[in-house]
């Protein structure tokens, strides 16, 4: 099956400054992507290739198989972006912005009219449609950009920070927006500052730093093999012996405090609390702690995803 989006060998240099080192990127047909990075990474710029308003300098991008060089025509109409910044004459009306968006990409009047009312009923834009862009808050610009993205019905979707700026409440309407939107079959690519966003809603990530692609696979499976999980037990009569009992373990001790760290600590817990056990320890208290995306991140780049 010819894959939604196809980045290969992707480079790209402003001046004396190198944004991307030689991308590869596949993403499935259907598939929900997260690219994450920290500030200047690389994301924008591979975006921004992708939907033809930078040129690259190396490298093949393809939608849906088509060159978005050679074949801009077609692979402009599979793509909607709901861009970070606000590009929009902020004189118009918001229904007639989205009007004109339709316009430009050859929808005929009554169907663009029936697709505008669809998209401003479901993202709550009713009461504003005659407002102008400079009239609304940040929560409603977000929804209009979210309309003006999906206003051609694309196969792919990009969602550039789509809920930065808004309250938990919009952010959790958002996101349970963004899965109809995958169930119903489009394919999405999530750029975003917040890693719990892309762990709950993609079903790939990579992560991206310095102009390179570093790891990339589902957030379960990026987490199991990369991340490192604890589980902490506290003993009432350790003595010096029961680290003899413990050496095929990683673990810091203080006191009667064993902190034990594991990719799997569902399948370590019984191991170690067994061999504990054995050595005629008393155990008191048991926590666990599972390793995050934000862990992974963090690890892998040596910097928060805001840095």
């Amino acid at each position: 099956m010819t894959p939604a989006i196809s980045i290969r060998n992707l480079k790209k240099s402003y001046e004396d400054t190198v944004a991307l080192k030689g991308i590869d990127l596949t993403i499935g047909d259907g598939e929900f992507f997260g690219l994450l990075g920290p500030n200047g990474a690389g994301k924008t710029t591979t975006i921004n290739i992708l939907t033809g308003l930078v040129r690259k300098n190396e490298g093949n991008s393809e939608i849906f198989g088509k060159d978005t060089v050679k074949d801009y025509r077609f692979t402009r109409s599979q793509v909607g972006i709901s861009a970070q910044e606000f590009t929009q004459d902020w004189f118009f009306p918001l229904d007639k912005l989205l009007y004109f968006q339709a316009g430009y990409y050859g929808i005929p009047k009554e169907k663009a009219k029936k697709r505008v009312n669809e998209l401003i009923s479901r993202l709550g834009l009713e009461e504003k449609r005659e407002a102008r862009l400079r009239q609304l808050s940040g929560g409603m610009k977000r929804r209009f950009q979210i309309a003006k993205a999906l206003v051609h019905d694309p196969r792919i979707i990009i969602l550039d920070e789509p809920t930065a700026g808004v309250d938990v409440e919009l952010r959790h309407e958002l996101w349970q927006y963004f899965r109809e939107l995958h169930e119903a079959g489009k394919t999405i690519l999530l750029t975003t500052h917040y890693i719990e966003e892309a762990e709950m809603l993609c079903d790939k990530v990579a992560i991206i730093d310095k102009g390179r692609v570093i790891t990339e696979g589902s957030p379960k499976e990026l987490t199991s093999q990369l991340g490192r999980a604890g589980i902490t037990i506290n003993i009432s009569d350790a003595n010096g012996e029961i680290d003899s009992h413990l050496n095929e373990f990683s673990y810091t001790r203080e006191d009667g405090r064993f902190h034990f760290t594991t990719k799997d600590p569902e399948e370590a817990l019984p191991i170690i609390i067994n061999t504990l056990t054995k050595a005629g320890c008393h155990i008191q208290r048991v926590e666990t702690t599972k390793s995050s995306l934000e862990d992974v991140f963090l690890s892998l780049t040596g910097k928060g995803i805001n840095e």
